[in-house]
């Protein structure tokens, strides 16, 4: 398969798109001239036979020049034949350029005048003309090659500092891309591009904590295992005994069931993000999710309240990623709420698009801790600590925004925030 420049194929369509504007704008401009001179001459011839019908002077003095006089004939032919008006003829004899007037004279005899010049030196005059503009031709056309050549690089030059940057690039020496040395019609992809590499940054990132956090997170329960079973080992035990110590193994293996059960569900969601995204509308899924959780919510003798604005609010993207992070918001507020507390699900409008919250009344979280990354946990609350991380992937594979911060009207408690796109999205008419 051949691949093809578009450098190339620009340069050589423009170099084309140009000789052929060069070409055609010489050609009128030639035509022009030349129609012009050849009716100039015409004209003249003319006005010398008016002249003679209305017996005047030929030639008047103060419209003629010297060289008006020279190389002129003037004769009357009779024709047998019927002459309709006036002809003009052009021959050569000799190497000569003659241009030859037959004007009606004398009706009744069938006389005619005759008039003829030599055009000798007109006709070079426009041969001169022609090789100064095909002279002129070849030098624009060179300088529109220079041109072209240069105007192609400056057009090819972001491509090719971006394709250099990306090229350069590993895992190791992942770095944005300065969107300020862009043109402006690039700086749409370079923000893009950017975008890409903060998730191939955080990817990379995550990716090293998840399987340091896995090692970490099973050797514990392994070890503990090992150790349980050496103190068994130690001496003969009663049945009980024995009993007790398979439940404390047993128990330790559900624990690492439950991470190896998380890091299938990142595999999971991974094929998730190549889902072809759908269109669904946003509130009517949130309402579904917050009627789901207002039962679990009430059977922890909980609330979950609900405020939802617009009515509707159309996106396009994988429905799977959203009930993921939206899912896990929900379960983490119920989760760190006391009994008796309120947790609230509400969207709005805002700059980016539409915004999700899950407003809890739980202990809050330290906000210098990075709570989306692998295995983090705070609070006594068991858990795993993936389950933020696989909301943060999620968002990012959907374009949308998520953070975590404490609540700022006095009352204790955490904010879980995501925000979708506008630009994937549109409000809903109200019904």
């Amino acid at each position: 398969m051949l691949h093809k420049s578009i450098r190339k194929r620009f340069l050589l369509q423009l170099l084309l798109a140009l000789a052929t504007l060069i070409f055609v704008f010489s050609s009128i401009l030639y035509f022009y001239i030349e129609e012009s001179i050849y009716d100039e001459k015409q004209n003249e011839l003319i006005t010398y036979a008016k002249n003679i019908v209305n017996n005047k002077a030929v030639f008047q003095l103060e419209n003629t020049t010297p060289e008006s006089f020279a190389y002129i004939n003037i004769g009357i032919t009779y024709l047998k034949e019927d002459q309709l008006g006036m002809k003009f003829y052009h021959t050569i004899d000799h190497k000569h350029h003659i241009m030859t007037l037959i004007y009606p004279y004398k009706s009744q005899e069938k006389s005619y005048i005759k008039i003829t010049k030599d055009i000798t030196t007109t006709v070079t005059l426009l041969n001169k003309i022609l090789n100064y503009i095909f002279l002129i031709n070849i030098i624009g056309f060179l300088l529109v090659v220079l041109y072209a050549i240069t105007l192609s690089k400056m057009l090819v030059s972001p491509i090719e500092v971006l394709t250099s940057k990306l090229a350069n690039m590993n895992e190791n020496l992942i770095k944005p891309i300065n969107i300020d040395e862009l043109p402006l019609e690039f700086k749409e992809l370079g923000e893009t591009i950017n975008h890409l590499i903060s998730r191939l940054q955080n990817f990379v990132k995550y990716q090293k904590e998840l399987f340091i956090g896995t090692a970490h997170e099973l050797k514990t329960p392994l070890a503990v295992i090992k150790l349980k079973n050496q103190v068994t080992l130690i001496k003969k035990r009663d049945a009980d005994e024995y009993i007790e110590a398979i439940k404390t193994t047993n128990k330790t293996v559900d624990e690492m069931n439950i991470i190896v059960s998380n890091i299938l569900t990142i595999g999971r969601q991974e094929g998730a993000q190549l889902e072809k995204p759908v269109e669904f509308d946003v509130i009517s899924f949130l309402k579904q999710k917050a009627n789901d959780f207002k039962l679990l919510a009430e059977n922890d003798n909980k609330t979950l309240k609900m405020d939802f604005t617009p009515d509707g609010y159309m996106v396009k993207l994988q429905k799977t990623l959203l009930n993921q992070i939206v899912q896990n918001f929900l379960q983490n507020a119920l989760k760190f709420t006391p009994t008796g507390k309120t947790v609230t699900l509400k969207s709005s409008e805002d700059d980016y698009g539409l915004l999700i919250e899950v407003i809890d009344e739980g202990c809050g979280i330290a906000e210098d801790i990075d709570l989306f990354a692998p295995f983090k946990r705070q609070g006594n609350k068991s858990g795993v600590g993936l389950g933020l991380f696989l909301a943060k992937s999620a968002a990012e594979a959907i374009g949308a925004k998520i953070s975590l911060q404490n609540r700022k009207d006095g009352i204790k408690g955490t904010i879980a925030r995501l925000q979708l796109n506008s630009k994937l999205s549109c409000i809903l008419p109200k019904k």
